[in-house]
């Protein structure tokens, strides 16, 4: 009897086994299936795009980058691929994935260099750049390749509607890298790091001549060479500075740092030997 109780409950607990492996491997079997994606099945090139294009109308930029892709995937050697290829760009730069657009267009840029639309592709992706400038409090590495890429719209196709708003841009972007320049400057100046405050100032002046941090840059650099005391550089800076900016603020700061005086409210006369005529005809 004991024996064959056990004989009968093996064989038991062995279907039990068995079923319970077998209801495992349904549930992975489905599980896989489940996971498996969506049959590829082709379609007219026309349908493909106008579905992309009804996303775009409709704002949903995520379906219609996947619906250019898709254009390009299933009919990549139609004209409707490569125009497909840039509204996708398109596409993901309306929903802010940068790095996606600009891979986007610059595989355009690659694949078709004479193609009409090239050069938005070039102004794409430099906008692309732009959109990401940050403060001046932190590094400016794209700010750098916005202005590169801004720099070659303007350069490929200076007469284009690109190139002007490109150059509005450029302006734009060297006031951020001046003020970026001004920022550090400052820094070292509270330091009491002269030289290297100078050399960013100058680099200021050097450099991003057209920007509105100028003024203030000819400032800060007379006050570094005034707390070095070397008076005669500060002078020579205050009356560049008075004389491209006479009406500024910073001008009247710098006269009273390195004279200790208020600005004049008339200039002497032609014949006046001040140290600020002494120091202009040094300089021209």
């Amino acid at each position: 009897m004991r024996t064959r109780y056990g004989s009968d409950s093996s064989r038991a607990f062995s279907w039990a086994r068995r079923s319970a492996l077998g209801l495992l491997l349904g549930v992975v079997l489905a599980a896989c299936s489940s996971n498996k994606e969506p049959a590829y099945v082709e379609r007219p090139v026309e349908e493909l795009y106008n579905r992309a294009m009804d996303a775009i109308a409709a704002g949903n930029w995520d379906a219609a980058a996947a619906g250019f892709d898709e254009v390009e995937r299933q009919h990549p050697y139609s004209v409707w691929a490569t125009k497909a290829e840039l509204m996708a760009a398109y596409a993901y730069y309306q929903k802010n994935k940068y790095t996606e657009a600009i891979s986007a267009a610059q595989r355009f840029i690659q694949l078709h260099p004479g193609n009409k639309d090239t050069a938005y592709a070039y102004y794409l992706v430099a906008v692309c750049y732009y959109e990401q400038i940050t403060d001046v409090g932190r590094d400016q590495k794209i700010t750098q390749q916005a202005l590169n890429a801004l720099e070659e719209v303007v350069r490929r196709y200076p007469a284009s509607e690109y190139a002007r708003d490109a150059r509005l841009k450029i302006d734009l972007t060297n006031d951020h890298l001046a003020g970026k320049e001004m920022a550090i400057g400052r820094y070292y100046l509270r330091q009491g790091q002269y030289i290297a405050a100078i050399n960013r100032f100058k680099t200021v002046i050097e450099k991003y001549q057209t920007t509105t941090h100028v003024p203030e840059a000819l400032h800060r650099l007379a006050e570094a060479y005034m707390s070095l005391g070397v008076v005669d550089e500060a002078q020579n800076v205050a009356a560049v500075l008075g004389y491209n900016y006479p009406g500024s603020e910073w001008y009247v700061d710098t006269y009273t740092l390195v004279t200790g005086e208020k600005v004049p409210t008339a200039r002497a006369d032609s014949g006046s030997t001040s140290w600020f005529d002494r120091a202009w005809n040094s300089i021209f």
